[in-house]
């Protein structure tokens, strides 16, 4: 037996009301309401006469494009459960993942995506396949898996109703675009910061949202360019990086700010980006699991956050819980990850270090607990000692991790090599923060939202160690760097 049918009222009512010939979706062409509406009825029929039911279950693997919105609206306007995956899984990963969701009907691209430059979307022409699946056990309308970037992915499911509050959190949040705005989006949307911030809340808020056809700065910025509307940019610090590299950036009245989401963004770099561009740089913190937490889009109060409109947080022990009336994962089988220590009494457990204040109320994110480690009795935080190598004029990008000691994976910029680094860090850190061994790689990997991987696993292939420890680094084995 699947769950009870999901309601599908709620899409035309908060997504496709209205209509009119201005566009509202820009791809290699605008799209209008109408238009959309045409496309998404089309679609429903397809996928009905494939056999997709109210209350069935449908995997959507495609890539950011006018399909992916389409087969998405037309399975909830169905009242089908709807699972995304990100396009770039590899064939294994696609198939691990349909084995753990299970669903009866999956859509795929009749293509594959070309390599390349990163495109912002594709044109693609839909494969249905029928899947040895089961109806939605869940009234959850959608199903995400979490990013992976220290682990395993999560199954997340959020209701429906689940995504209108989030919808109505961004109405309410100072410094979201409005109607008559734009945004362009580099989030991918099949995570939750370019789905619910990006597509939905434009659908919902009468936004204009348009893709870069190219995620290179020359691409991101020519995007901006094409329209009138104040705009602000939607991505993840890994954007930032990449557009503060242009020495010499148009000029675009129109481009009002920039959002991003995801990891903490350096000092360093927040400074760079505002002074070359000259506009406000927000920060917003969130999950997959509730979607947005706590915002500060002017930059007023960095590096703190006011809590979104409705979202309840409480820092316990050093950590960041979020008030959940309910648990948001589906694979309770995996207690390692989404058992009482992610979700228990009400309160969902971030896994991130962060306090909130008393007087203020605003929530300040310290980074992941797991970078916390214990080095001869002294608390060591690795998000410190990788900003501090991130920073250094000789390193372009760095990962640091703990396995037995604390290892650092850096992509070396111009004129750097590995003695260099350690005299940097040799100024700059305590000797018991400094990495006992440093691997020198061409690229360090990321997950599908431009999050960099630190699971050790992932990053053990990456490259060989460049430098084994000092002699004063050999010296200092078993007293201060012996773990405890």
């Amino acid at each position: 037996m699947g769950a009870l049918p999901l309601d599908p009222s709620w899409v035309d009512e908060l997504l496709l009301r209205g209509t009119g010939t201005e566009p509202c979706l820009f791809f290699d062409e605008p799209v209008s309401r109408d238009e959309l509406r045409r496309l998404v009825r089309a679609r429903q029929a397809a996928l009905s006469a494939a056999g997709l039911r109210r209350g069935g279950s449908v995997a959507l693997h495609l890539s950011p494009s006018l399909a992916l919105v389409t087969n998405l609206l037309a399975s909830w306007r169905i009242g089908a459960q709807a699972a995304l995956l990100d396009h770039r899984l590899t064939p294994f990963e696609t198939d691990r993942a349909l084995a753990r969701l299970e669903p009866q009907l999956v859509v795929s691209a009749a293509q594959p995506v070309g390599s390349g430059p990163a495109r912002g979307f594709h044109q693609q022409r839909e494969v249905l396949t029928t899947h040895p699946g089961r109806p939605a056990r869940t009234s959850h309308a959608l199903v995400q898996l979490s990013s992976g970037s220290t682990g395993p992915s999560k199954i997340i499911g959020r209701t429906a109703a689940d995504l209108v509050a989030e919808l109505d959190r961004y109405a309410r949040i100072d410094g979201v675009p409005g109607a008559g705005e734009r945004i362009v989006s580099l989030a991918s949307m099949v995570h939750v910061l370019g789905l619910v911030g990006g597509l939905l809340h434009c659908l919902h808020a009468g936004v204009r949202l348009a893709f870069p056809q190219r995620h290179t700065a020359e691409g991101i910025l020519a995007t901006v360019a094409a329209g009138p509307e104040p705009t602000t940019l939607l991505g993840v610090p890994f954007h930032l990086e990449l557009l503060s590299w242009v020495t010499e950036p148009p000029r675009l009245p129109q481009l009002t700010g920039m959002t991003t989401g995801g990891e903490l963004v350096r000092a360093q770099v927040h400074d760079a980006f505002v002074d070359r561009y000259g506009i406000r740089l927000g920060s917003m913190y969130g999950m997959t699991e509730v979607g947005v937490i706590a915002t500060d889009l002017f930059g007023a109060h960095r590096p703190e956050l006011t809590p979104a409109p409705g979202m309840e947080l409480r820092a316990v022990d050093g950590e960041l819980l979020v008030a959940a009336g309910q648990s948001p994962y589906l694979d309770h089988g995996r207690t390692d990850a989404t058992g009482p220590t992610r979700w228990a009494d009400g309160w969902l457990h971030t896994k991130d270090g962060g306090a909130v204040g008393a007087d203020t109320g605003r929530v300040r994110v310290l980074g992941r607990l797991d970078s916390q480690v214990s080095i001869g009795g002294l608390k060591v935080d690795l998000t410190e000692v990788e900003h501090t190598l991130a920073a250094l004029p000789e390193v372009t990008a760095a990962v640091v991790v703990f396995g037995t000691s604390i290892e650092a994976y850096v992509v070396l910029g111009e004129g750097g090599t590995a003695e260099r680094i350690e005299a940097r860090l040799a100024e700059r850190l305590a000797a018991y923060k400094r990495p006992r061994l440093l691997h020198v790689v061409d690229r360090l990997p990321r997950t599908a939202t431009g999050k960099l991987v630190r699971d050790r696993t992932a990053l053990s292939g990456a490259g060989r160690p460049q430098r084994q420890p000092t002699q004063e680094q050999t010296d200092r084995k078993g007293s201060s760097s012996d773990v405890h």
